[in-house]
């Protein structure tokens, strides 16, 4: 859940642009004074911040100023004061958006909504993480489709990375030659097929510096197959 902090002096005020986020699905705080808004700010994990100008204490402006300095988090800046020259230098200070009084609280809302949105796409916050294996030194990031050694990529061929990726996920498990070409290349061996498995698994241990004697990743069962320690 988005985390917002409110930074307003008046208390109905606050309260109102509160429980209207707080409907709409985020977690707000409120603090009625500048400086103890400023420290909560900096000291605290927000992804939005709501500011008046006019605080007692720290005002907006300074608030703005000293958050800018340390985060990059949307901020939205409100006030009653209506000057453009209000708006220029909360705009130049950092500020995302600035909103003048009166506004709807709904208005707010979809601001919020707005520039969070903006700021995630732009962050890639929210993106699904890459899905990847880690295992003594090897790093198969199966999203990307990339396979490192002891942080050196290696290349590999698409057929190469899917029986590495399958072994790696199926540790200590036998799988026949037979096994793994019906998983990977997705048939039936037809006798001579095993033969194609064996130079791929030959392959894929020349890139891994890996040998038959003394494996770290393929142990080759005599008779059986092979087995992802």
């Amino acid at each position: 859940m988005s985390k917002i902090l409110i930074v307003e002096d008046e208390e109905s005020i606050a309260e109102l642009e509160r429980d209207y986020l707080k409907i709409s699905g985020f977690d707000v705080e409120i603090c009625n004074n500048g400086d103890e808004g400023l420290l909560k700010a900096l000291k605290e994990d927000y992804d939005l911040l709501v500011l008046d100008i006019m605080l007692p204490g720290a005002d907006g402006f300074e608030i703005c100023k000293r958050v800018r300095e340390e985060k990059d988090i949307p901020v939205i800046v409100v006030s009653a004061r209506k000057d453009d020259i209000d708006k220029i230098r909360a705009l130049g200070l950092g500020a995302d958006d600035y909103m003048t009084k009166p506004f709807s609280p709904s208005e707010l809302v979809a601001r919020v909504r707005a520039h969070m949105s903006r700021f995630n796409r732009l962050t890639g916050v929210g993106k699904q993480a890459n899905d990847v294996i880690e295992i003594r030194g090897l790093k198969i990031d199966r999203t990307a489709r990339k396979v490192w050694v002891e942080g050196e990529e290696k290349t590999f061929t698409a057929k190469e990375f899917d029986l590495l990726t399958f072994l790696a996920m199926h540790p200590n498990h036998v799988y026949s030659k037979a096994d793994l070409f019906r998983e990977i290349w997705g048939m039936e061996s037809l006798g001579d097929d095993v033969a194609t498995v064996t130079v791929h698994i030959k392959k894929i241990r020349e890139k891994l510096d890996d040998t038959t004697a003394d494996p770290d990743y393929i142990e080759t069962i005599w008779g059986v197959g092979y087995r992802f320690k």
